[in-house]
């Protein structure tokens, strides 16, 4: 990773050293980058918001004047593909899925597995998002589900910081995960009282 890259990693939890990133990338609190990973950003420019992790052999890539912005508590599961495009908060890009140029994904959505989401597609927040061309088959708030994958890989990004490959089984995980659980639940219950 030498050259002109700008690399700010400094609030990350975790950057896997077979992590490929080049250009200008910035990652937020908490956030991670998995092993085989490779993030291009030629031009533009990459953000990764607080606790998103980009899973194993996720590619990322940006183009002229088409940056690639993922929001928080993001995940970006393994061999996804984001080109040129932004990702909202709370969202979960299924294994194998493709978000290409200059597409939107909504806050709380998924985009199912080896989805093809094609050049400017704009999909709305709450969204479930299949298929090859993508399109929504159902609107959910996914917020509670998507948060907490998020947070644990968030977990596992400290855990495997310091070592530990082994952090998603045992009692302490067990009662972490239900403690979780529970308190996303009633911070969205107060989120939807609000709204």
């Amino acid at each position: 990773m030498a050259g002109n890259s700008e690399l700010d990693l400094d609030a990350a939890a975790f950057v896997h050293p077979s992590a490929l990133l080049y250009g200008r990338v910035r990652m937020g609190e908490g956030s991670s980058i998995w092993c085989n990973a490779v993030v291009r950003s030629e031009a533009a420019h990459v953000e990764i918001g607080d606790y998103s992790n980009v899973q194993d052999f996720v590619m990322i890539h940006t183009d002229p004047g088409r940056p690639v912005v993922i929001g928080s508590h993001c995940s970006i599961t393994h061999h996804a593909t984001i080109h040129g495009s932004s990702i909202g908060n709370n969202v979960l890009i299924g294994i194998n899925a493709t978000i290409y140029g200059g597409s939107h994904i909504g806050d709380n959505s998924i985009v199912g597995q080896h989805a093809y989401v094609k050049d400017g597609t704009i999909v709305p927040p709450n969204s479930i998002v299949v298929g090859s061309p993508a399109k929504v088959i159902r609107m959910a708030n996914n917020w509670v589900a998507n948060r907490m994958n998020a947070l644990i890989y968030h977990r596992n990004a400290l855990a495997y910081a310091h070592g530990d490959h082994r952090a998603w089984e045992g009692p302490d995980f067990d009662a972490w995960l239900q403690r979780t659980l529970t308190a996303l639940t009633g911070e969205y219950r107060k989120l939807e009282a609000a709204a």
